[in-house]
């Protein structure tokens, strides 16, 4: 009983974190230094609807890489109207905290820009924004927005997340050990009796 509940969990856990999570490496600079080069992050799947201005999010961006998946913060969602000089940035008119952004504020390299983001679409940047490739350098191009089909899934701040289901894994390999001892004490203990008289024959 114990090892079939055990495998039940453990079962379930690897089918529930497999389809909802996976891992990925940071392999560039543009989000440092919230996350750094080679930090492993935790990658959890989520639906459109779900997506918030200020996750980072793990997102195929052809309209401004071809070197696949970058990540990137969500600055504006559709509808937005975004404006931006140098690294600062408002959204609808109120100025974005960002406390994460340790660049300079004047950054030459990036002119004023003001643009309102399609619907289906995000306007992303990276922390780095010095060094980041984001919307602000592809303004031509549906205001430099990128398209929520394009997201993989949303980095896991929180790693209680991910935590719970392990908890279960953890538990459910536990269950089954306990489990198949208690079988195996069994059957030695069935061994190890005296055999029974014989029945008495007239």
């Amino acid at each position: 009983m114990l090892a079939s509940l055990g495998l039940t969990l453990l079962v379930g856990t690897i089918v529930c974190t497999l389809g909802n999570y996976r891992t990925a490496t940071v392999m560039g600079g543009s989000m440092s230094p919230t996350y750094r080069q080679g930090d492993r992050l935790f990658i959890e799947r989520i639906d459109a609807s779900e997506i918030r201005r200020g996750d980072v999010l793990l997102v195929d961006a052809p309209e401004h890489t071809r070197l696949g998946p970058v990540l990137r913060r969500v600055i504006g969602v559709g509808g937005d109207r975004v404006t931006g000089e140098g690294n600062r940035v408002s959204v609808n008119g109120r100025p974005v905290s960002e406390p994460y952004v340790t660049d300079s504020e004047e950054n030459p390299a990036v002119g004023p820009y003001e643009v309102t983001v399609p619907d289906g679409c995000l306007f992303l940047l990276g922390d780095h924004r010095d060094n980041s490739n984001d919307s602000r350098f592809h303004l031509a191009e549906q205001s430099g927005s990128v398209a929520v089909s394009g997201v993989r899934g949303r980095v896991v701040e929180d790693w209680t997340a991910p935590a719970g289901p392990a908890a279960l894994g953890g538990l459910g390999i536990v269950l089954t050990l306990a489990g198949l001892g208690s079988h195996v004490a069994g059957r030695r203990a069935r061994r190890s009796l005296p055999p029974a008289p014989p029945w008495p024959v007239a």
